[in-house]
């Protein structure tokens, strides 16, 4: 009975141990690309041209808005020049009214 059992079991297992070789395996995972100096250099010029511009745009925000709070400083010294002169230009055409009559 054994030699039946060993007759049997020695190809069953040899087939599995040779099956188990032959099957295929998952490749192993790619390392990542080491970055080059050149592409971290063209890289942080790229971010750093960014930031210029932001810096430029927020300096020309600042000016326009100095030169809305001037204008609209303007504006009102305008206004008050524009009623003292129509307060004036009143007042000479009552007195001159009152010269009239």
């Amino acid at each position: 009975m054994q030699t039946s059992l060993s007759k049997y079991l020695l190809p069953a297992t040899l087939t599995l141990l040779l099956s188990a070789c032959a099957s295929d395996q998952p490749a192993p995972p790619e390392p990542e690309p080491i970055i080059s100096g050149e592409l971290m250099l063209r890289e942080s010029q790229g971010i750093a041209s960014l930031g210029d511009n932001w810096k430029k745009g927020k300096q020309l925000t600042e000016r326009g808005n100095v030169l809305v709070r001037e204008g609209q400083a303007k504006i009102t010294e305008g206004n008050r020049l524009i009623e003292e002169g129509n307060r004036i230009m009143r007042e000479s055409e009552e007195t001159y009214k009152g010269i009239k009559k």
